[in-house]
């Protein structure tokens, strides 16, 4: 079994690491993070134009065709420079939830926007504090009418349209929800993050349009989230790699005592337990990559374990950059800041470390499935 990425893939990443290098620095994260501008908006134009959003989606609605695999690596180089654009939310979550579970109209009327970048979607699933699960969802869809509220919802302010997740007669629906007017109350909520805007929506009898056939969408969304979840370990990737080369680079450069700060015995084994880590979670991440390109059964168990061990290896590297860079580290001059607040994020997004442990937890206790077996699992 091959876990390397195809030639063009590797390709696609080279690419993607050059143009990211020279289009977003730090300074560009920065002016989203310090001043008033949502997203880096000529970035996003840039990155449509070269075709990224468009990379996994099917060339019937716009897309490039190029497969999982090809957003994975442009994930990985995302994650590196922190990039401010929208990219999860409406291409990792609102982008797959119309191809899942949208009628075959409603994904020629909406996914070709979000193909080329002129349109951004987001999901609104969680509400409030604590895990999202079918039991908790309390929006309410009745006749396409919402009643209820959405919290956090990534990008929501800066969003087109929204798929919001309510109960109605059927258990659990998707419904699209255009945000443009005054149709939703909506407010911005202040993050550790702010990098990525989170928003709060309010709806008061809010017309909505359903997705797809009548029926249960909790398996549906399900599946779009360990989806989302593999790419969201990539990007943590991207950004462990990062964290470890900069803790790095400041302990080669820097001297203490007459002697590099590298040659320490405790820097060594600081940047040895980073480099431990990166490589358990890449692991995971390219089983997870493989299972996603195959569409396999494994791959609720693959997201999960993805998940887990690329989120506690951002959370490692990104307080070892810190601790090893020393006081400086601290302060707001330094971009190793960056990287921790991103690692918070990351962390909470889709679920925090418990859940997907907890999920991790329940697919290898789960009885092995025919397919396992056969294959050696």
């Amino acid at each position: 079994m091959n876990f390397e990425f195809s030639e063009e893939s590797l390709m696609l990443r080279d690419q993607a690491r050059n143009f990211l290098g020279d289009r977003c620095s730090p300074k560009v994260v920065r002016q989203v993070l310090e001043g008033n501008q949502p997203y880096a908006e000529s970035l996003w134009r840039e990155m449509a134009e070269m075709g990224w959003m468009a990379a996994a989606i099917p060339e019937e609605f716009g897309g490039a065709g190029l497969g999982y695999e090809a957003l994975c690596v442009i994930a990985q180089e995302l994650g590196r420079v922190l990039a401010p654009v929208p990219f999860s939310s409406s291409i990792y979550l609102a982008s797959e939830a119309i191809l899942a579970a949208g009628s075959n109209e409603q994904r020629h009327a909406l996914i070709p926007s979000l193909a080329d970048g002129s349109k951004i979607g987001t999901v609104a699933l969680a509400e409030g504090i604590g895990e999202t699960n079918a039991d908790t969802i309390a929006t309410v869809a009745h006749n396409s009418v919402l009643n209820g509220a959405k919290w956090p919802v990534q990008d929501g302010l800066i969003a087109d349209f929204a798929i919001v997740v309510a109960r109605d007669e059927q258990g659990i629906g998707l419904y699209l929800v255009h945000l443009k007017g005054d149709k939703v109350d909506s407010s911005s909520i202040s993050t550790f993050g702010p990098s990525h805007g989170q928003s709060k929506f309010v709806f008061n009898k809010t017309e909505a349009e359903r997705l797809g056939r009548v029926g249960d969408h909790w398996p549906i969304l399900q599946s779009v989230i360990d989806r989302a979840a593999i790419l969201t370990a990539f990007e943590q990737i991207g950004g462990v790699e990062v964290c470890l080369d900069m803790a790095r680079d400041y302990a080669k450069g820097r001297t203490v005592f007459g002697r590099p700060l590298a040659s320490f015995q405790a820097i060594k084994h600081k940047l040895a337990d980073v480099f431990v880590e990166l490589e358990i979670a890449r692991s995971n991440a390219y089983y997870g990559a493989w299972a996603l390109s195959q569409e396999t059964s494994y791959l609720p168990r693959a997201a999960a374990a993805a998940r887990v061990s690329a989120t506690e290896a951002y959370r490692i590297a990104s307080k070892e950059n810190i601790q090893t860079h020393g006081g400086v580290g601290f302060t707001w001059e330094f971009d190793c800041h960056l990287y921790y607040r991103h690692a918070k994020t990351l962390a909470l997004r889709l679920g925090g470390a418990r859940f997907w442990m907890n999920r991790l937890m329940d697919h290898l206790e789960a009885p092995t499935s025919a397919e396992e077996r056969m294959n050696g699992f």
